[in-house]
């Protein structure tokens, strides 16, 4: 087991990384100052398959337990089903002293992470990613939300959990389509940060997909310090470190919304989008030509879509407008230029916008 911290001062974290350390849950939560009533909220598949290994491991350690089983899509961070959910909690914790567990993808731990941040003004909670996409990324540095009908997660919260456990081994019943949803938000890594990640990407394409495990080890962990590092620097993304990690995120939220979050996975509507902000920094002059290539390449090697399909641009356009990133109006992007470094910029024109999104 390797173990990264994320530093935070008072609210500083690990992030444990290993094969089978699902089994080991109780052993790692005994060393925290937690309550022993885990509320784990899941979906249904991940209970089925995953729920009981959990509930041994906890039970070793003398913690007690209970299951909520939430929908298997973005429909769980909708209003309604955030607020059932709370309302159920709060019947079942009637003289108790609970914790939460996320044990799930991004979905799952974006909304438990909300409802911990909100429930008796905070509550304390763990995140157990079983995606690569939440591994890698969703479930560190605290970014909490539920979704709107007219944008994601535009209702959130930064808060915490005590303790991240990335049991690599939950990977290898992941479905094809979930593990390439993944790839997007380690393309995204390569990208903004790490030249050397791009092209061990592009070198091990096969070896990732499948699933060997040095190459996914040390793609993860390398993945895991890049984020931890950033959120370290910027944790509430007051000083503009913290938001490089949205490249593809502008436009490919407004995708998922758009497009009622049915049609695209979190990694593919990234994917878009993170073509979309090449395409718009290489008409800016900002990227060059063979570096726009590289990137698009990558994202196709790993079977993830570069363009929109039967979604009208308008419906887009407005989903974009919602944007919580906008400040004062005015949107704000990612956009490479180089591969390993990427700027903010501010106030793209709606026309550039509208060109990089249709263009084939």
């Amino acid at each position: 087991m390797k173990t990264i911290r994320l530093n935070l001062k008072k609210r500083s974290y690990p992030i444990c990384i290993g094969e089978g350390l699902l089994s080991k849950t109780g052993t790692l939560l005994k060393k925290l100052s937690l309550d022993k009533e885990a509320v784990i909220i899941t979906n249904a598949y991940i209970k089925k398959r995953y729920g009981a290994l959990l509930a041994r491991s906890l039970g070793r350690e003398n913690f007690t337990h209970t299951f909520y089983v939430v929908p298997d899509s973005e429909k769980a961070k909708s209003i309604k089903h955030c607020l059932n959910l709370i309302n159920a909690i709060s019947k079942y914790d009637k003289g108790k002293q609970i914790f939460f567990i996320a044990l799930g993808g991004g979905v799952v731990g974006d909304l438990v992470g909300f409802i911990a941040s909100i429930y008796k003004r905070g509550t304390a909670y763990v995140q157990i990613p079983t995606t690569l996409l939440a591994q890698i990324d969703s479930s560190i540095g605290g970014k909490t939300a539920i979704d709107l009908a007219v944008a994601k997660n535009l209702v959130g919260a930064f808060y915490q959990p005590k303790i991240v456990i990335v049991d690599t081994k939950l990977l290898r019943t992941l479905p094809k389509r979930q593990l390439q949803s993944g790839m997007a938000e380690a393309i995204k890594y390569a990208v903004i940060k790490d030249k050397a990640l791009f092209s061990f990407l592009k070198n091990n394409y096969t070896k990732i997909m499948r699933l060997d495990k040095k190459a996914l080890a040390y793609m993860e962990e390398r993945c895991i310090r890049i984020k931890a590092g950033v959120v370290a620097k910027d944790e509430q993304e007051q000083k503009g470190v913290r938001t490089i990690l949205n490249f593809g995120h502008t436009v490919g939220h407004a995708l998922e919304s758009a497009a009622g979050y049915r049609r695209y996975s979190h990694g593919e509507a990234i994917a878009i989008g993170m073509t979309c902000a090449s395409r718009i920094a290489q008409h800016l002059g900002l990227l060059s030509d063979s570096d726009r290539s590289k990137i698009e390449e990558l994202i196709e090697l790993f079977g993830l879509p570069k363009q929109i399909k039967s979604l009208p641009i308008k419906r887009i356009l407005n989903s974009l407008a919602r944007d919580k990133k906008f400040i004062h109006a005015k949107n704000r992007f990612v956009l490479p230029t180089r591969i390993g470094t990427v700027i903010v910029k501010k106030n793209i024109p709606q026309n550039l916008i509208r060109q990089a999104i249709l263009e084939n």
